[in-house]
């Protein structure tokens, strides 16, 4: 890295970064042993809210990639720790899998359809048209809309699949109100991750494969971005952006040689 401080914190994307759906990218188990042996602090953000830590934990390792569960930040848990900062023990409607309801109900939520303070919707592969159809009454009727992030579309091996931010704008377009969407690419779940692991923006650099998500939300927060060619975003796409990353690397493996101890703390 160019700048002046050296690197004590790395956040880092998961799919497009360190997987390709259920294989590893090469040099990705590399620089996660790396990281552990080095001392530096690091979390793998993603914006899935499907599944909690636990099972990504075991993604991962199937893939052949050692992740402790303490060390991955879901956008799930980006809307539990927002959702408890605004209204602690509140109560919500979810439209989601396991990835949000066991978050909310770690930070002490009630999950329920009767006058919730939240309808907060998540990613699911079987969204039920009843339950959109619950989300959109109860918005009408006074709860708020919190949505974990707005991506569009996700991956499968059969192509894209709406995902939640394309639910996001139906019910949108059926009340007349915009959620508030936690994760990438609101900074917010930047500054959440950094303050779990008492990072610092100066020393902290944030890993991504898109423009429009990852390297956005970083250089929002004050972070050095660094974006990989391995996930969504190409090469000649970069120059399309008003904003730039600090670099671009054409893998996770580029980096390897660059994680090392962090320095020692100023007391």
């Amino acid at each position: 890295m160019t700048d002046t401080r050296p690197v004590a914190t790395w956040l880092t994307d998961m799919d497009g970064v360190l997987v390709h759906e259920e294989d590893a990218i090469p040099g990705a188990a590399e620089f996660l042993q790396r990281l552990t042996e080095s001392g530096c602090k690091f979390l793998v953000l993603t914006n899935n809210s499907i599944y909690t830590p636990r099972d990504l934990r075991a993604r991962l390792a199937e893939s052949g990639l050692d992740v402790p569960e303490d060390r991955i930040w879901t956008s799930a848990l980006a809307t539990a720790q927002f959702l408890s900062d605004q209204r602690p023990n509140g109560s919500a409607y979810v439209v989601g899998e396991a990835g949000i309801t066991t978050a909310l109900h770690q930070v002490g939520y009630v999950l329920t359809r009767s006058r919730p303070d939240y309808v907060v919707l998540g990613e699911t592969r079987t969204y039920s048209f009843e339950a959109i159809t619950t989300a959109i009454q109860l918005i009408v009727n006074g709860a708020r809309f919190i949505a974990t992030n707005p991506d569009p579309t996700g991956p499968s091996p059969a192509g894209p699949l709406p995902a939640t931010g394309s639910v996001a704008a139906l019910i949108t377009r059926a009340t007349g109100v915009e959620p508030y969407f936690v994760g990438k690419p609101n900074p917010l779940m930047m500054r959440n991750a950094l303050n779990r692991i008492e990072g610092h923006s100066e020393t902290t650099v944030m890993i991504g494969d898109r423009m429009d998500t990852d390297v956005v939300s970083g250089m929002e927060a004050g972070l050095r971005t660094i974006l990989v060619l391995t996930g969504s975003t190409r090469r000649e796409d970069v120059e399309r952006f008003p904003y730039r990353p600090t670099r671009v690397v054409d893998s996770i493996a580029d980096l390897v040689d660059e994680v090392v101890p962090p320095p020692p703390e100023e007391e």
